[in-house]
């Protein structure tokens, strides 16, 4: 089923991101992984892709067709477009068409000094705009709640965004956030901007201090001083980390849906036993 249409048959949409594993044996035992998270019975999973011509690449499509086959649950293939020519594109789009995805999310890719950039598509918008007119995808976009880190202000981050939709996202997946003003915030200018398609918010449990202070330098998002206070107290124990980040990241989803988000998507770092734990704490409200 396309996302499109899962958006107009769901009152609320549960999703989540996995990446394919590095190593051959973890590969091997990504069925347990898939199997407790099939189980919370999403309405999709995402499979992230590999940069710059990395196995990951066919193992996101090996896995999407498990999730679509043996776990009968929609799965949406990443894409990405820096590090690839039209040639290699084309090829991807035709080997996703023959493992029977149906659902891409389209992005630029992070820059990275080992594989260089092409040139050929340098924002997703332009990869949108390359296989929209040739292919029967349902593409999802990515969207940042707190601008894109090379997005000069909130105009200019309108701005591509449109730009984005125009060329044929049907779908916005938020990039994670800790502040839930900061997301109502976007999709309220999203709104003005004519942006009228689902924007579903992006949640990221805090399971590990180095992770996420990793990902906070990644995309630019901030830490709100509740948040902060967790990590400053509870960075050296665990145990308490991961319980403290799932409550944290169970209070967002329920204010979230309070205030009408069309679902949320879960970013899980592979740990299927937190997305359960989240899911257990928001049963009754998604």
């Amino acid at each position: 089923m396309k996302l499109t249409e899962i958006y107009k048959t769901r009152e609320r949409v549960l999703s989540f991101e996995i990446f394919p594993p590095k190593a051959q044996e973890e590969l091997a035992n990504i069925d347990e992984t898939l199997e407790i998270l099939c189980d919370l019975k999403p309405d999709y999973i995402s499979v992230t892709f590999g940069a710059g011509g990395s196995s990951n690449n066919n193992k996101t499509i090996e896995i999407c067709r498990k999730i679509r086959e043996q776990y009968h649950t929609e799965a949406v293939a990443h894409l990405t477009c820096l590090c690839y020519d039209e040639k290699e594109i084309e090829e991807f789009c035709r080997e996703l068409e023959a493992n029977g995805i149906e659902n891409i999310l389209a992005l630029r890719g992070d820059v990275n000094p080992n594989a260089p950039a092409k040139g050929v598509f340098n924002h997703a918008s332009d990869l949108i705009s390359y296989i929209r007119p040739h292919t029967d995808f349902c593409i999802a976009g990515a969207c940042y709640p707190e601008n894109h880190p090379e997005s000069a202000d909130r105009i200019q981050e309108m701005t591509n965004l449109r730009k984005k939709v125009d060329a044929g996202a049907e779908v916005l997946l938020s990039q994670l956030f800790f502040d839930n003003n900061d997301f109502f915030s976007f999709v309220e200018d999203a709104r003005i901007a004519g942006i009228e398609v689902p924007i579903t918010p992006g949640i990221m449990p805090c399971l590990s201090a180095k992770s996420i202070k990793r990902m906070v330098t990644t995309c630019g998002a901030k830490l709100p001083e509740r948040f902060a206070r967790i990590i400053d107290r509870y960075e050296d124990n665990k145990e308490a980390l991961f319980d403290a980040g799932l409550y944290y990241a169970i209070s967002q989803i329920i204010d979230l849906i309070a205030a009408g988000s069309d679902g949320v998507h879960i970013y899980t770092m592979n740990r299927p036993s937190a997305a359960r734990r989240i899911c257990e704490g928001i049963r009754n409200i998604i």
